[in-house]
């Protein structure tokens, strides 16, 4: 078992930013692609950011490039998505997912945190 704590939400006006954190433990961290994922009210859980067991890859969903990058710290069992120029749209709950590869379906992962709210205001 893998057991992830997401922290780092808040309220943010628009072009702000924020950095959302992701402690891990259990199972070797370093085992593990870890992802960001997120969902807004009504909406289905999408993938955000992903990267792979030691760092060296990295992939974003197209609304996020260039603004939010996703890194890892495996001495601390921590991934990290630092979150520039937010945006109303970001809104939503970011939720952290450990599993074997990076992978758009929510499917593919295997174990989850609980959720982290963002909110972002015009």
């Amino acid at each position: 078992q893998v057991r992830l704590v997401e922290s780092g939400g808040g309220l943010v006006q628009a072009g702000g930013s924020l950095r959302l954190s992701c402690a891990a433990s259990g199972r070797p961290f370093s085992r593990y692609a870890m992802g960001w994922f997120r969902q807004a009210p009504g909406q289905e859980r999408e993938f955000v950011a992903g990267i792979g067991w030691s760092g060296g890859s990295t992939y974003y969903t197209d609304s996020v490039k260039g603004r939010f990058t996703i890194s890892r710290d495996n001495a601390k069992n921590t991934v990290y998505l630092q979150m520039n120029s937010l945006k109303p749209e970001d809104t939503a709950v970011y939720y952290c997912a450990a599993g074997t590869s990076i992978a758009v379906p929510t499917t593919t992962w295997d174990y989850w945190g609980r959720g982290t709210w963002v909110t972002v205001s015009s």
